[in-house]
């Protein structure tokens, strides 16, 4: 191949760079130089024959990142500020090298506070969901703030004083929120918004005997196949899971809640992806008791449920949060003094297998505690409790480590992607973002 021996120069605003087509070839197929090499990665000449390109860019960030490409490493000098670098890497497709350069992959045992950012709405947090870049978005009220991965934040939603139940990553791109029906207004349910400049693109409808009907929209999910999930409560019979394509909008279906059950109050909705069903959890304290369930919408059936109406509840036993564990063919509860349970998805109703790992821990509450939370990430629990989020690891789910960061309050939201994690703090609309570092470079 060519790049073993080929050199190749840019001119860039009048500064030369000469490097290797290897160090280049770095950059990946969808970067800005990966058209300079053909289908077998040999450089091809420009148009005036040579191997010489010249680019009206910022020289002084150019040399940053042709190191970066270099050597793998990034090193910033401090006449560069790093948003300029951030605008240069994105010109020639390399955010993600810079990504990686800045934090590593991700690993809850590893993980260090990188910053805290003070919120800018009034009242207590919703929800935060991060993003699949890096960034992430915080729900409060009747707003949704959105944030990019360099943590700059973009124009708010606004919802006109609807609240907010709700919020999910389509891509990128895109987020969609779920929102409270207002009473004589007819509003309320879904829309798809443009996470950069807080646009409406489109409403998900609900239909009802050929009626579109105004509702409540609340938990929401993916599936891999574009389809989006919503609980869903409207003013007659339209309780249940509503299912819409996110590529269209239209609605393609609707699970309709059965008598005694309860679907269209949900706090969680989980795809499932190696059993094609979704994880349906309404918890207490939105009903008097909690709810779990398995839809599988292939034949509208409900596959597997539990329920602890007619226990004998306690606070011990009270389930605050569940997420569904398919490599284990499970399902984890959380209480809220952070005791974990267990139920197999093999067996139909059984009873939940409590540990009291937490016990020790124990101390004062909060004057204004946060229920519990789960998360699930490449085969790490995360559960949060009053200032700290625990991890778990192994076939035994041991504690292997503690996130904790007291300024803000109790953690009453928390969500991992792009590598990072972010927890929602409830006193001071305070959210960190947590980061694995970068790995040391190989010497």
């Amino acid at each position: 191949m060519g790049i073993q021996k080929d050199s190749v120069r840019f001119n860039v605003s009048g500064r030369i760079f000469e490097t290797t087509a290897t160090t280049i070839a770095n950059a990946g197929r969808n970067s800005l130089f990966g058209a300079m090499f053909d289908d077998n990665w040999d450089l091809q000449p420009n148009a005036t024959g040579t191997t010489e390109h010249f680019i009206d860019r910022n020289s002084d960030c150019f040399a940053v990142l042709l190191d970066l490409l270099r050597i793998g490493e990034l090193h910033v000098p401090p006449n560069i500020p790093e948003k300029l670098l951030y605008r240069e890497a994105m010109f020639y497709g390399l955010l993600d090298h810079v990504r990686s350069a800045k934090w590593g992959p991700f690993d809850g045992n590893k993980l260090h506070l990188a910053q805290s950012i003070t919120g800018r709405a009034p009242g207590d947090g919703t929800a935060i969901r991060a993003g699949p870049d890096g960034g992430c978005c915080v729900a409060h009220g009747s707003m949704v703030h959105v944030y990019d991965w360099m943590l700059e934040e973009h124009p708010p939603v606004t919802l006109d004083y609807q609240r907010v139940n709700d919020v999910i990553w389509a891509d990128s791109k895109s987020i969609v929120i779920s929102a409270c029906e207002r009473l004589g207004r007819g509003e309320g349910g879904m829309g798809l918004f443009s996470a950069s400049t807080g646009e409406l693109r489109y409403k998900f409808h609900v239909t009802h005997e050929n009626q579109v009907k105004s509702y409540t929209a609340g938990a929401l999910s993916f599936s891999s196949d574009y389809k989006l999930f919503s609980s869903c409560k409207g003013r007659s019979n339209e309780y249940g899971i509503g299912v819409w394509d996110q590529v269209t909008g239209k609605q393609i279906d609707f699970f309709y809640e059965p008598p005694g059950w309860s679907l269209g109050d949900a706090d969680r909705l989980q795809w499932l992806h190696g059993t094609n069903c979704l994880l349906v959890a309404t918890l207490f304290p939105r009903k008097d008791n909690c709810y779990v369930s398995l839809l599988d919408f292939r034949d509208k059936s409900m596959v597997w449920s539990w329920s602890d109406i007619g226990a004998p509840i306690t606070d011990e036993r009270r389930v605050r949060d569940a997420i569904a564990m398919e490599d284990t063919n499970s399902i984890c509860v959380v209480n809220e003094y952070e005791d974990l349970g267990f139920m197999d998805l093999r067996f139909a109703a059984g009873s939940v297998r409590w540990s009291s790992r937490s016990r020790l821990m124990k101390g004062k509450m909060p004057d204004e505690p946060c229920y519990p939370k789960l998360a699930l990430h490449d085969g790490q629990l995360f559960s949060s409790m009053n200032d700290s989020i625990s991890v778990f690891c192994g076939p035994d789910w041991v504690l292997t480590s503690r996130l904790r960061n007291s300024y803000g309050g109790s953690i009453c939201d928390f969500s991992i992607g792009g590598d990072r994690l972010f927890s929602l703090h409830s006193e001071e609309n305070v959210f960190d973002i947590w980061e694995t570092q970068p790995p040391p470079p190989i010497m």
